[in-house]
């Protein structure tokens, strides 16, 4: 399953940084199974306001909904995939993806059962018994985006999961998050850097501001799908890339330094 997430007037300080202000009064809807990236440059709050979604970090006004439920506290209809894999390194690459549900109580079985199912979607059948030291950071992360799976969310919230990967890894692994998507359809927020990386995966760029955070400008993007890496070679792509810059380049020389 999938659902709507309706963010409506958030608002984050951070009391450890002399009371700055991360987000700035933001509203944001994301539709049950639409795959959204969030972009702007560093500092703007696009990780705190993932967090937020989460409930890893509580807003100190504002509200976040998803589905029929208002977030107060992590819970088992979000999925986190963040920028390091973080897997347990002593455990094998099953016994991570069965974690959540060891943790929920699922039967053995049935964990193991999911489990195989997931890492056969993420392309990962026959590494079950694999270290996370013997895998490379495309497929560490492909045990990651299982993991998260695994416990049937309903959103997936990703902050920039490709972003130690090298350039060739980061392209097919964008081919893998679509294929991935597409079979679950999960509603998906994307957190990223890379512009292009944004409109090739999603239904909706969101830009935000420079710190206070607010939302800039909210871009549909035109293609269908499925799409092939191709698309990024065509005008029309590189048209809605040099778009965006055009929004956060004039933001970026004086946030050199500044945390996301």
């Amino acid at each position: 399953m999938s659902a709507t997430i309706v963010v409506e007037g958030i608002t984050k300080t951070f009391r450890a940084s002399r009371d700055a202000l991360v987000i700035d009064r933001l509203d944001l809807r994301v539709d049950a199974g639409e795959f959204v990236a969030l972009l702007g440059p560093s500092g703007c709050g696009k990780t705190t306001l993932l967090r937020i979604m989460d409930g890893l970090s509580v807003p100190d006004s504002g509200t976040v909904q998803i589905g029929t439920e208002r977030v107060t506290k992590p819970t088992r209809s979000v999925g986190f995939v963040f920028q390091a894999d973080s897997l347990w390194p002593w455990r094998t690459v099953m016994q991570n993806v069965t974690f959540g549900l060891e943790i929920q109580g699922r039967p053995r079985v049935q964990a193991d059962r999911t489990a195989r199912e997931l890492l056969e979607l993420v392309g990962l059948a026959g590494y079950e018994r694999y270290h996370p030291h013997e895998l490379s950071g495309g497929m560490r992360q492909r045990v990651n985006l299982a993991r998260a799976l695994a416990i049937d969310p309903d959103v997936l919230l990703l902050d920039e999961p490709f972003a130690s990967l090298d350039a060739q890894t980061r392209e097919v692994m964008q081919l893998e998050l679509l294929r991935i998507w597409q079979a679950r359809r999960k509603t998906v927020v994307f957190v990223t850097h890379q512009i292009d990386e944004a409109v090739f995966l999603s239904d909706r760029v969101v830009v935000m501001s420079a710190r206070p955070g607010r939302i800039r400008e909210d871009i549909p993007i035109p293609f269908a799908r499925p799409r092939e890496l191709g698309i990024k070679r065509t005008p029309a792509f590189n048209e809605i890339v040099d778009r965006i810059w055009s929004l956060i380049e004039d933001q970026i020389a004086g946030l050199r330094g500044a945390p996301t």
